[in-house]
């Protein structure tokens, strides 16, 4: 279909047969972009920020867990979005401990060659870091250079108020670690509001060179969905060069 890569998403990466994967990976002549953490939210109802000490504590080691897959496969970053969980009372303690959380992995993820990259969510998925800016800010406190962010188009096009200026902030911050791509609808790019050109454009201006990686519906169905997006994608991008 003519995709470079794969973002996986797991909720056992320890369980994971590496070989198997790395077969199928060299079969399609794929790499793997990006470990994704949204399972651990969605799926085995697992958060960083969980008022469940022991729900917490596994969450932490789950995020272990998928940096060492990462390493294991080659992928350069862990994505970290809906998985911090929501803020306890005191939304500054929250940030701290999310903070301490992060640092921690990001000590882990540099000796194993891996990132995290911290995904800014909108305002009706999360209560905490719904922008760049704040996003920007709260990873002074983290302090690694192994922490980063993660920018979705989806959400860049609800909470902030430029399609193109939160990637050139985050870029001239020397932040950016990975790109999502979704229309304002979450169709695939092209089948909504969106001007992808214009960022992509903003993206070789900042000589960003990690992977943007489509978080879609699969509408009007998955098929039409992956095929539209690579292709449509590839036009603007050779526009952009």
């Amino acid at each position: 279909m003519g995709y470079d890569g794969v973002e996986l998403m797991t909720i056992d990466p320890a369980g994971l047969d590496r070989i198997s994967i790395k077969n199928n990976l060299t079969q399609h002549h794929l790499q793997v972009s990006a470990i994704a953490s949204g399972g651990m939210a969605f799926a085995a109802k697992l958060t960083l920020l969980n008022p469940d000490p022991a729900v917490a504590s596994l969450a932490q080691q789950r995020l272990d867990d998928m940096i060492d897959l990462a390493s294991d496969l080659g992928a350069p970053v862990v994505t970290v979005g809906s998985f911090r969980g929501r803020a306890m009372e005191d939304k500054s303690r929250s940030l701290q401990v999310l903070a301490d959380i992060l640092r921690n992995a990001a000590e882990r993820a540099v000796k194993r060659g891996v990132r995290i990259a911290l995904e800014p969510l909108n305002r009706y998925e999360a209560d905490l870091l719904n922008t760049a800016a704040q996003t920007l800010e709260f990873l002074h406190d983290v302090n690694h250079p192994a922490a980063g962010i993660l920018l979705d188009t989806f959400h860049v096009n609800i909470e902030e108020s430029s399609w193109t200026e939160p990637y050139r902030q985050v870029m001239n911050a020397q932040k950016l670690f990975y790109v999502h791509l979704g229309d304002n609808n979450r169709w695939s790019p092209g089948k909504g509001l969106i001007d992808f050109p214009a960022i992509l454009r903003t993206l070789k201006e900042g000589g960003y060179d990690g992977w943007l990686s489509a978080e879609l519906l699969p509408l009007p169905n998955p098929g039409i969905a992956v095929s539209n997006t690579v292709n449509t994608m590839r036009k603007w991008m050779g526009g952009a060069s």
